[in-house]
């Protein structure tokens, strides 16, 4: 046998690509969501109050102080659609009365409380209060279905968004700050009301506390969406991304959330240091626009990667982690409410410009991860993300002569999933895109290099 050095690098690697000893997100990420539907389980006999929240303008800073249990239905309604169980909630809904063009998230939902909150993951508590918004419309009726069904107590926060193309409110300026008193008038409001429910005081110094937790999930979070501009792209945007951004909602201010956050930007900078990427021989650099089709998203992702593409990134990690994906939306945890709602202000206009002027993110963060192609998704059962893809799509065509595809499904409905028309439509991009000349180049380039220091 030869005595000879073997590299064995390649094959100690998990599935995941994560070597022996290191964080392997994937893993960790499935063990805390487990933990979180086991908190949920476990709310009403540890006689902890409840709150429902959506992932876009929640307060979720505000429920922390006073110890609620979190429920994020959508994240509930997409668990059903990665468990394959979702069509079954699905039907049960529109046998209800529901019709087909409703929400799939809303309907799986319906579903759930149809069968008495019983979850494939476990048992979900029964809201003490739901926080909705205006950051997506179907929210507040959404709210009223809980009012209706389940007599839950709703709170709705009115939040600016922007107001016309190419138009910004910067922190600071007279309108951010007649916003941010808008919204903090609210957030007092809410205070008020948690006050009610859970016979608590409201703690400043306990807020200060998790927003600071904020603040560091939020720099790790933006240096690890930067070193997906490295070649090649450490992860994949909407398959790696997603489990990233799902403890980023779930476990947002929370010590669990730091440190997963913490140890992720760790594992991926050694990744780019070695050269790894998520695909072996990345050819194309891609950027998804739209929602995710949860209950076939590996599937679509193996479409890609098997023509070596990666989604280097997506505006689904802006508008659904609250607009988060800004460094400089930091709170002064000296004055916690007043920064929260400063922050919550710019942050639902990042969120919604994603929705109704996409155009302008999108040009920029196709010269950020130096783009090859755009995929657009649209979801059959959300008009709200969908009905200004055309016109984004002809913007960037024309502006930036950006090849782009456009495929259709929804996000847990698997009757409007058809494999060979997807498949065909994906394998028609690529050949476009290898008539174009572009590929991205096989050996790693430069990545813009994130700040170390601690926010």
């Amino acid at each position: 046998m030869s005595t000879e050095t073997i590299d064995t690098t390649a094959s100690t690697a998990n599935s995941n690509g994560v070597l022996p000893g290191e964080f392997d997100a994937r893993l960790e990420g499935q063990r805390l969501m487990t933990a979180w539907y086991a908190g949920l389980e476990q709310a009403n006999a540890r006689q902890q109050h409840v709150a429902n929240v959506f992932v876009m303008g929640n307060a979720v800073e505000i429920l922390r102080t006073f110890d609620f249990q979190l429920v994020f239905p959508e994240i509930n309604s997409l668990q059903t659609g990665v468990r394959k169980v979702s069509e079954d909630y699905l039907r049960e809904s529109e046998d209800y009365g529901y019709s087909p063009d409703v929400c799939s998230y809303v309907k799986a939902d319906v579903g759930l409380i149809l069968r008495e909150q019983k979850h494939p993951a476990g048992l979900i508590p029964k809201a003490d209060i739901a926080i909705t918004s205006n950051m997506c419309s179907t929210f507040i009726k959404w709210g009223e279905i809980w009012e209706r069904m389940l007599k839950t107590q709703t709170f709705t926060l009115d939040l600016p968004g922007q107001r016309a193309g190419n138009w910004q409110v910067r922190r600071g300026d007279a309108q951010h700050m007649s916003d941010a008193q808008w919204v903090e008038s609210q957030f007092r409001d809410l205070i008020a009301r948690c006050e009610k429910i859970t016979g608590k005081k409201f703690d400043l110094d306990r807020l200060a506390e998790v927003e600071q937790r904020v603040n560091q999930m939020v720099f790790h979070w933006n240096n690890v969406m930067a070193l997906n501009r490295a070649c090649p792209a450490p992860f994949n945007a909407m398959l790696d991304g997603l489990t990233y951004m799902g403890i980023m909602n779930v476990y947002r201010g929370t010590v669990e959330g730091v440190e997963f956050m913490r140890k992720l930007e760790e594992q991926l900078r050694a990744k780019v240091a070695r050269g790894e990427g998520r695909v072996a021989e990345e050819r194309f650099r891609l950027l998804f626009s739209g929602t995710p089709c949860y209950v076939s998203m590996r599937r679509l992702i193996e479409l890609f990667e098997s023509w070596g593409g990666v989604f280097a990134y997506s505006d689904y990690l802006t508008f659904a982690a609250g607009g988060m994906d800004a460094g400089e939306l930091a709170y002064d945890t000296s004055r916690p409410l007043e920064s929260l709602a400063e922050v919550t202000a710019l942050a639902a206009q990042r969120g919604m410009s994603n929705q109704f002027f996409a155009h302008e993110r999108l040009a920029q963060q196709i010269k950020d991860y130096d783009v090859d192609g755009i995929v657009f998704h649209g979801i059959k059962s959300c008009r709200f993300v969908s009905s200004g893809m055309a016109d984004t799509r002809n913007y960037l065509n024309k502006r930036l002569n950006m090849p782009s595809l456009y495929i259709e499904s929804d996000l847990i409905d698997p009757r409007y999933w058809s494999d060979a028309q997807i498949k065909n439509r994906v394998d028609a991009f690529f050949e476009s895109l290898h008539q174009r000349g572009g590929s991205a180049p096989q050996s790693g380039k430069p990545v813009a290099q994130p700040s170390r220091s601690e926010a």
